[in-house]
């Protein structure tokens, strides 16, 4: 099926009604409207079999869908919170799609058994509706347009399998789910994680050193668990993730990993594979240590079609996209490293947290800057700097980076 009308009926707050009319429907009817369709016709029969239309009839929205978004709601609880779903009304024509939304009452009965809102309903509580919270459901809104308009759809991405989920770090207590990528703070956000699941026995993510955090027995991660446990998790947890710019991200990957000396293994591992590839008449010493790559090597690296081929990309350069699989996962937040303390509190307070565990602050002098980043593209050819921006390209879009200014696309 392509397009189709579809009606949305039920206990619908103002906030989704509003999120349908800007994200999806290219027409809708609320309220008042409604009514002016007679219960002879398909639409209007279905409704005052519900008895929406005399008893509530500001709780129905209609407009035009396609069955991909149909599909999206029965399954993405993002969209209406953890205690509602939606349930398909069966056995009627395939022009018209009537869906329900109820109570989830596996939802309310977490929230009932517990005494207290987990950190997913606390986002979505419709009646403490803050700026941030409207802040992340743009964000949210964004991965989903970027994954529909690139045709990341259900029907043609592939299945995720648990090898996939390794970078998505499990709270069982706080009932959250965060997918580290490096080089976007993720070294603190597991000091973080370690302070909430107990794992490290700490009460200050600081007094954790970095090298620690990175053990990899000291945290939980999603592909550890059975099948029904995933999706059981992944339906019922706040699922939260840190993005940056792109090229920053890169920029700050490249001299933390080639221009530092301490990282020998990244210049036996990665390094002198580069040199190899990429240098002409390279001496013997620089093939042998692979510690002194230069940025515009490294570009030519990640650009080389053959690199993919042989091996998936490092983590610390790896696109987001092939890391937390936006468009197969639902995020619920999406943090970003300009405003990492505010977006990194705001999800400890949500998590119940806050007043007495901040996420950690540290010097700026060490940051990759955009200035940085623009120095280092400024010996970049502009059919690499076009290249480079194509293996990116769903990360500056899924998450909103403008194309920077200092690039001469082709």
């Amino acid at each position: 099926m392509g397009t189709a009308t579809l009606l949305v009926t039920g206990p619908i707050t103002s906030g989704f009604a509003a999120h349908l009319s800007r994200n999806h429907f290219t027409k809708m009817q609320i309220g008042g409207d409604i009514p002016s369709l007679r219960c002879q016709d398909q639409v209007g029969a279905v409704l005052c079999a519900l008895n929406h239309v005399t008893s509530n009839p500001a709780s129905a929205i209609m407009g035009s869908a396609s069955e991909e978004l149909v599909e999206e709601m029965l399954v993405n609880t993002s969209i209406v919170g953890p205690w509602q779903e939606f349930q398909r009304l069966p056995g009627l024509d395939d022009d018209l799609q009537v869906l329900i939304m109820r109570r989830n009452p596996f939802g309310m009965d977490i929230c009932c058994r517990k005494g207290s809102r987990s950190p997913l309903q606390e986002l979505y509580n419709p009646t403490q509706l803050s700026n941030t919270a409207i802040l992340h459901q743009i964000r949210r809104d964004q991965v989903t347009d970027t994954c529909r308009a690139n045709s990341v759809s259900s029907k043609k991405r592939r299945v995720l399998t648990p090898n996939d989920l390794k970078h998505l770090v499990v709270d069982e207590d706080h009932e959250m789910i965060y997918c580290y990528v490096p080089k976007v703070a993720c070294t603190n956000w597991k000091r973080v994680m370690m302070v909430l699941t107990g794992r490290g026995k700490y009460s200050d993510p600081m007094e954790i050193p970095a090298n620690e955090a990175h053990v990899s027995s000291n945290l939980k991660t999603l592909n550890q668990y059975s099948i029904p446990e995933i999706n059981h998790r992944l339906k019922n947890y706040m699922k939260f993730l840190f993005v940056r710019e792109p090229f920053e991200r890169l920029v700050s990957a490249y001299r933390n990993k080639f221009t530092q000396k301490y990282n020998t293994s990244f210049h036996k591992r990665y390094g002198t594979k580069i040199v190899r590839r990429q240098r002409k008449n390279a001496t013997q010493e620089a093939l042998r240590k692979g510690d002194d790559v230069k940025f515009e090597e490294f570009v030519a690296y990640l650009i080389d079609p053959h690199t993919q081929r042989e091996e998936p990309f490092n983590e610390h350069w790896q696109t987001v996209y092939s890391l937390c699989h936006p468009c197969h996962i639902h995020y619920d937040l999406i943090g970003k490293y300009e405003t990492l303390e505010e977006d990194s509190n705001y999800i400890l307070q949500l998590a119940g947290v806050g007043n007495y565990l901040k996420f950690p602050t540290y010097a700026k002098s060490t940051r990759t800057t955009d200035e940085m980043t623009t120095e280092f593209f400024q010996n970049i050819s502009s059919e690499h700097q076009t290249q480079l921006y194509e293996v990116y390209k769903l990360d500056f879009l899924m998450f909103n980076y403008s194309v920077p200014s200092y690039l001469k696309l082709e």
